[in-house]
């Protein structure tokens, strides 16, 4: 039977040790990974698939795992919030039949680890996943264990006054930006919203880059989207002439 007063207390001790002008998100991260005895991990938000909103990032194999699973719109996280249950999966740059891209590529850029990610439904709907990693062996608690404190820490962060305050926290404007990005293509290609944001997907996956830095482009202006009949999206970088040299 799990111990769960002892995994909670755990998560508390090691939030209160934590800088007490850091963000709680970054401090819950930071807990939950550690008590966990993983590597590294990340926690994400998201009120549709669509939206998922990075909160925080223990480290950078854990960007590059949230990254990815934006870019590619498939991972454990994804399936983690979609189900409302926990999905392990191994990453080993070999195509698995669950999450294939994610797995051949998340595998290339990171090296063979275990992904864990388990969905907060603290109130009993799925508000995020919390994902965490390991390179080598399991984790120090059972999985029971760890959807318990992922629903402590999703209940801790529908509480979290930051959310209220008038600058909010960092991420919440990265995803803003993809959001108004989003607008721009579907008035310049005059589609849907969720064919705009397959297309800012793509182009993300095509320039090997994440969301937010596709969407400052086109927010900046250069990168703008012709109409489909011309089949092709333009790029101006700075110093780009329109006019080419002449023969």
């Amino acid at each position: 039977m799990s111990d769960r007063i002892t995994v909670l207390t755990q998560l508390a001790r090691v939030i209160a040790s934590a800088p007490a002008d850091e963000p709680l998100p970054v401090r819950l991260c930071r807990a939950y990974v550690e008590v966990l005895g993983a590597d590294g991990g990340a926690i994400t938000l998201a009120s549709t698939t669509t939206q998922r909103l990075t909160l925080s990032t223990s480290n950078g194999v854990s960007a590059q795992i949230e990254d990815l699973q934006d870019v590619l719109g498939e991972g454990p996280g994804q399936d983690a919030y979609n189900s409302g249950t926990a999905v392990v999966t191994e990453v080993d740059g070999f195509r698995d039949r669950a999450f294939p891209m994610f797995s051949a590529l998340a595998g290339a850029l990171t090296g063979s680890l275990t992904v864990w990610a388990i969905p907060m439904h603290p109130g009993g709907a799925t508000i995020g996943v919390i994902t965490v990693y390991l390179r080598t062996g399991g984790l120090a608690h059972s999985l029971d264990d760890a959807q318990f404190l992922a629903d402590s820490v999703g209940a801790a962060l529908l509480d979290d006054p930051s959310a209220r305050r008038q600058t909010p926290f960092s991420g919440w404007s990265d995803r803003a930006r993809v959001h108004r990005a989003t607008g721009m293509i579907v008035a310049q290609l005059s589609v849907g919203t969720e064919d705009a944001f397959a297309i800012l997907r793509a182009h993300a996956f095509a320039e090997g880059t994440n969301l937010d830095g596709v969407a400052t482009e086109v927010l900046e202006r250069r990168l703008h989207f012709t109409p489909p009949h011309t089949g092709a999206a333009s790029l101006d970088r700075p110093g780009d002439s329109t006019k080419g040299d002449e023969p």
